[in-house]
């Protein structure tokens, strides 16, 4: 049986709860990533998404001209606008069960956590990589 351990991304790219949402992006957009981890040493503390991101920096709460943009995004922080404590899974979790969370939740990726710390990270890619695997084995 295909386990978490066995297709998820080790020693994902993290960051602390006080980066600047300016970092994020650009470790998201160095690493072509849509999801970074919030951690204070290896406990996670939650995710921050593109989405997150996007919904911070057009909230109908902020009120901001588009010039203030790049104070906002030295100012905003991973914590501010990261979901907390997200559903994550053990790398003894089978994929099946990974996939269906990952569907079920409409979520692109959940951290992989073994003994309160993050050691992985499992996403919808990594879940079709591992399909495209097996279809070729098959064949």
């Amino acid at each position: 049986m295909l386990m978490v351990a066995d297709i998820m991304t080790a020693n994902p790219v993290r960051v602390a709860p006080n980066t600047p949402v300016q970092e994020v992006i650009g470790l998201m957009k160095s690493h072509a990533y849509r999801q970074i981890l919030v951690v204070d040493g290896d406990e996670l503390l939650g995710i921050v998404t593109d989405r997150d991101i996007r919904l911070a920096m057009n909230s109908p709460y902020v009120l901001h001209d588009r010039s203030q943009d790049r104070v906002l995004l030295h100012d905003l922080t991973a914590e501010a606008c990261m979901t907390r404590n997200p559903i994550t899974v053990a790398p003894q979790t089978s994929a099946q069960q990974a996939a269906q969370l990952l569907r079920d939740h409409k979520f692109g990726s959940m951290p992989v956590v073994e003994d309160g710390k993050v050691i992985g990270i499992i996403s919808t890619s990594d879940i079709l990589d591992s399909y495209i695997d097996l279809l070729a084995q098959a064949h």
